[in-house]
Parts: structure tokens; sequence; C-alpha cells
């Protein structure tokens, strides 16, 4: 099981009190009228799926209920690191990646 550091509620709780949310950082469109139907399926349901570091969006359900992000290696499952909800994602050092 993960442990998972709360940036809100400044915790390290358990990963059954959290939901995975997607990637974080996904840019909505400003009009999404004027995309087409194709643009517009990519948008909803095309997502990175990076081997490494990757960004997500979870939540804190059984907490503070907000969204906040995580830099997550997907090949080890180690979260490197948390941060709130509209940070910009830091640069990791070559340390935190390893």
């Amino acid at each position: 099981m993960l442990l998972i550091y709360c940036p809100y509620c400044e915790e390290e709780r358990p990963e059954a009190e959290f939901t995975y949310a997607g990637q974080a950082h996904i840019v909505r469109p400003g009009n999404p009228s004027d995309m087409s139907d194709d643009e517009f399926a990519a948008f909803l349901f095309m997502r990175d799926n990076a081997k490494g570091v990757h960004a997500e969006r979870w939540r804190h359900t059984h907490g503070c209920g907000r969204f906040f992000n995580v830099l997550r290696d997907t090949v080890t499952d180690k979260i490197l690191m948390t941060y709130k909800a509209g940070e910009p994602r830091p640069a990791l050092s070559t340390e935190a990646a390893q």
C-alpha cells in the first residue's frame, strides 16, 4: 500500500483514503464547440502513458476532500513528491528522480 502525503492536511495517510483522478496539468480548451469531434475526443480520452515520472491528480476523499498533484514513478510506484493543485509542476533533482 502506498502512503501519500496530503499537502493540505500536511499528513501522510494510506492510499485507501485517496482517489486517483487522472493525469495532472491537462489544459482545458477555451471553446470546445470550436473543436472537431476528433479533437474533442482526443482531449477527453487521450492521456500520456509515461514510463517513469508521471504527474497525477489525486483527491483526499476520506480526509479534506481536496485535489492535489503527485509526481509518481510508474516503474517503481514510488511517490516522489506531492504539491497543491494549481501550482506548476516542480522540477525534480536527479537524486529525487532515482
